[in-house]
């Protein structure tokens, strides 16, 4: 029987490392997502030889399992995982299409794969969202263009404990302005965001922000994912300052370029089926998705 449990904040001293070892795939292989989003997902943790093991919850649905994060021999450990739930639930998420191949190599026919559209990552080159370059991008250099026409006094700054209250504010006046408590999804990042912030120095996370004269209009937060990728976790701007969403993806993929010089991709993750979302992603089109399966134990 595996021990599951509520993962806190001080599991990171076990589970970074074993997230370092790992092939990371997608986003959702992140201490930082894994934690912030604890309540929302119910997430659970264990650590089985040398792997971690999580499970969550999505939707309606108890007990989803996430496919185990190491190095070395992973078919123990899915065998245990196997052994401890009732067959008839048995379900894994968020599957890389090698994860995916792996797992039937391991158990032919034993389990039914879909594709999970919805959980797709969206992952561009850095040096695409840093430059706006090529004729697709025009729109996006445009909006920049009527941004600096509009707010001459505007500055890009990097989130420090001192000014990071300013953007927890500013969140607070986003989620009034789209109707956050009328809207689960954002009800459920508004609720991340809060642990994005309240533990932004424990997390090691990294931010930038876009100040026009005294007021900050939009915020981003991510961090390192992997030795070629930087993730994106949130970003925020308001809505009645044009260009302002442009300015911070753009800046911020500036600074993270200069910071790090060996990314090459910036991964700014899924957009969990939101249709303004997926357009607002699709927009910079993406040089390479992050595909996600599932898979049920038949």
């Amino acid at each position: 029987m595996l021990n599951f449990k509520k993962i806190e904040l001080k599991d990171k001293e076990w589970i970074i490392p074993i997230l370092k070892e790992s092939v990371i795939s997608g986003c959702h292989e992140n201490f930082s997502n894994l934690f912030a989003w604890r309540d929302i997902n119910n997430t659970n943790v264990v650590k089985v030889n040398e792997f971690l093991v999580a499970k969550q919850e999505i939707g309606d649905i108890k007990d989803v399992y996430l496919y185990p994060m190491g190095k070395g021999n992973v078919k123990p450990v899915i065998e245990e995982i196997m052994d401890s739930v009732n067959p008839k639930k048995l379900i894994f998420a968020g599957l890389s299409y090698e994860e995916m191949n792996e797992l039937n190599e391991f158990f032919p026919g034993k389990f039914i794969f879909k594709e999970s559209r919805n959980d797709f990552d969206y992952i561009y080159k850095i040096e695409k969202l840093s430059t706006l370059k090529g004729k697709k991008l025009h729109r996006k250099r445009n909006h920049i263009n009527v941004f600096k026409r509009n707010y001459p006094v505007w500055s890009f700054e990097t989130i420090t404990e001192e000014n990071k209250a300013e953007c927890i504010e500013m969140n607070k006046k986003w989620c009034l302005e789209s109707g956050c408590k009328d809207d689960k999804s954002l009800l459920d990042e508004n609720c991340a965001t809060k642990y994005f912030f309240k533990y932004f120095k424990e997390l090691k996370l990294e931010g930038g922000l876009i100040r026009v004269e005294d007021e900050v209009v939009a915020y981003t937060i991510g961090e390192v994912l992997s030795s070629d990728t930087y993730v994106i976790h949130i970003e925020k701007a308001f809505k009645n300052v044009q260009g302002a969403y442009p300015m911070i993806n753009q800046q911020f993929a500036a600074w993270v370029q200069e910071k790090y010089p060996k990314i090459t991709y910036i991964n700014r993750e899924e957009d969990m089926g939101v249709e303004g979302l997926r357009k607002a992603k699709l927009s910079y089109y993406p040089d390479k998705m992050a595909d996600k399966y599932r898979a049920v134990l038949k």
